[in-house]
């Protein structure tokens, strides 16, 4: 059997180098399929790379394409690509030469139909829901009546000056304007910065914290609304500790921002409505509410007045009130007299009992503590009076001695401390003679108070006190026997006596009275007897 070579077989066709087949087949496939729409689900999407293209693939149940999007384009697309997402990709088919692949570059992307984005939704608001984003517990009340209203909105659309003039008609307030993109990429990351944004102002700075968020867009189709379907901007909405509105699109639109949000406004001119209420109405209710307070209060007066004026009738007359006050105040002004009495008598006796408790030798000894106390202070004035003498006559000579050297200015000074020293010394004196004076009043005072105490002075008025042998008073008449030697004192001697029957007493010649010592009169030349302690 024989065998052909390849290379010695004739042919005819043109020999092409691996670039040039591949450009042609570049060329071919460019131009043949420059404007393509392709219908597809994106698979492998990890977002955009570092230099800022996006590489992924699209793939049906039998086939699969890969895509790319440049950076340039991004901004133009109204979507974001999602894995798992069905699209309809518009841009042209290329090829690859490096490595004899094909491709699509996408210069428009748009979700497959208002079924797949619905789809979409919902699936993400089942995910959500199964967090707890869309709780009713997580909702706030709206305030009464903020101070600073914060929205998040686009600065050059008619949705802020409808907000702004809603708000000033019904109740001017501070209003707050972050500035963001309402559709387009990036606009759901800014609504959820801004919203982020409100609620990170600190209370008190320089810029007002708000009370109330409003978040509003115009109406327009499933697509222009899609940013607020985005799961960053759920999430903002649901963590924002400051109350939320959303008002995006028109009454017959709705995204998953008015699920998370506090409250939903159906238009954002209802957003301001809900915000503030009307200052009109609330003059115009705290108008009607003053009114009836004050008829209120002048009801309420006359239903006063009328019970106490029934009260009034009601209530006993004076002299009704005051008979029994009197009555008490008669009987007790009739028993006055008699509880002075017993007072009286009640005092003697505790006066009584407290007098037989003193006795001479108790006050004698005070008044020698006292005596003796005054004594040893009169010596230690005396001694601090000569000790002071000294150190001034001292500090005088030795101002003396130094006189003649010192200037005639310092003469001057020196003849007023002699005069203060004059003055100092005359205190001193004056004070002693005070103290002296004061403690020669006490003790006079606590000699009337012992003589008006002494027993002698009742002896005086004919009183005697009869003492035993053994010189002891005898108080009762049970102690004295029969034919027993006592002694009768009076106040100006003594005399002896023996009792006899039935309780006489014989009398004995009394003793005759002691003289009296008369102090010994001091020598000449010796000092005086120094005055001793008074208590």
């Amino acid at each position: 059997m024989n065998t052909l070579l390849a290379n010695d077989s004739p042919t005819n066709l043109t020999e092409f180098s691996v670039s040039e087949l591949s450009g042609s087949i570049k060329r071919t496939v460019e131009n043949a399929f420059d404007h393509v729409r392709v219908r597809g689900e994106i698979s492998g999407y990890r977002g955009q790379h570092s230099s800022g293209h996006a590489y992924f693939s699209l793939k049906d149940d039998r086939a699969r394409i890969d895509a790319v999007i440049w950076k340039g384009t991004f901004p133009r697309i109204k979507f974001r690509p999602e894995e798992g997402m069905e699209v309809i990709a518009t841009g042209k088919v290329t090829t690859f030469p490096g490595s004899s692949k094909y491709q699509i570059v996408i210069e428009n992307l748009e979700p497959a139909g208002a079924g797949a984005l619905m789809a979409l939704i919902e699936e993400r608001r089942r995910k959500l829901a199964a967090e707890g984003l869309f709780d009713q517990g997580r909702k706030r009340p709206l305030p009464f009546l903020p101070q600073v209203i914060g929205v998040v909105t686009s600065p050059t659309g008619a949705v802020i000056r409808d907000i702004l003039h809603r708000i000033s008609d019904r109740f001017p307030v501070h209003v707050v304007v972050w500035p963001v993109k309402v559709q387009g990429e990036g606009s759901g990351d800014e609504v959820a910065a801004a919203i982020r944004g409100f609620n990170g102002i600190a209370p008190g700075g320089p810029v007002k914290r708000p009370d109330v968020l409003i978040v509003a867009r115009g109406g327009g189709s499933l697509e222009d609304l899609w940013s607020f379907n985005d799961e960053a901007v759920v999430r903002a909405a649901a963590e924002s500790e400051i109350p939320l509105i959303s008002a995006v699109g028109h009454e017959t639109d709705w995204t998953l921002i008015d699920h998370a949000a506090d409250v939903r406004a159906p238009t954002p001119t209802g957003a301001a409505e809900m915000a503030v209420p009307v200052k009109a109405d609330l003059d115009a209710q705290i108008a009607n509410l003053t009114a009836r307070l004050r008829n209120c209060t002048s009801r309420h007066m006359d239903h006063r007045r009328q019970s106490v004026r029934a009260l009034v009738r009601a209530l006993p007359s004076l002299d009704q009130l005051l008979a029994l006050p009197r009555r008490r105040f008669d009987e007790a002004a009739a028993g006055l007299g008699r509880g002075l009495e017993r007072t009286t008598v009640v005092k003697r006796r505790s006066f009584e009992r407290a007098s037989s408790g003193l006795r001479l030798e108790l006050l004698t000894n005070r008044l020698a503590q006292q005596r003796q106390l005054l004594a040893d202070r009169i010596m230690r004035s005396e001694r601090c009076l000569e000790r002071q003498l000294l150190r001034e006559h001292n500090r005088v000579a030795k101002a003396g001695a130094s006189l003649s050297a010192l200037p005639a200015r310092l003469i001057g000074q020196l003849q007023r401390e002699r005069q203060h020293l004059a003055s100092l010394s005359r205190h001193a004196d004056t004070a002693v003679s005070h103290a002296l004076a004061r403690s020669r009043a006490a003790i006079a005072a606590q000699d009337r108070v012992l003589q008006s105490l002494s027993y002698t002075n009742v002896m005086k008025r004919g009183f005697a006190v009869i003492r035993d042998e053994n010189d002891r008073p005898l108080t009762r008449a049970a102690d004295v026997g029969l034919g027993r030697a006592v002694s009768l004192q009076f106040a100006d001697g003594r005399i002896a006596a023996v009792t006899g029957e039935s309780g006489e007493i014989a009398d004995r010649p009394a003793a005759p009275p002691q003289p009296k010592k008369r102090p010994a009169k001091p020598e000449p030349g010796s000092d005086p007897p120094k005055q001793g302690s008074l208590f």
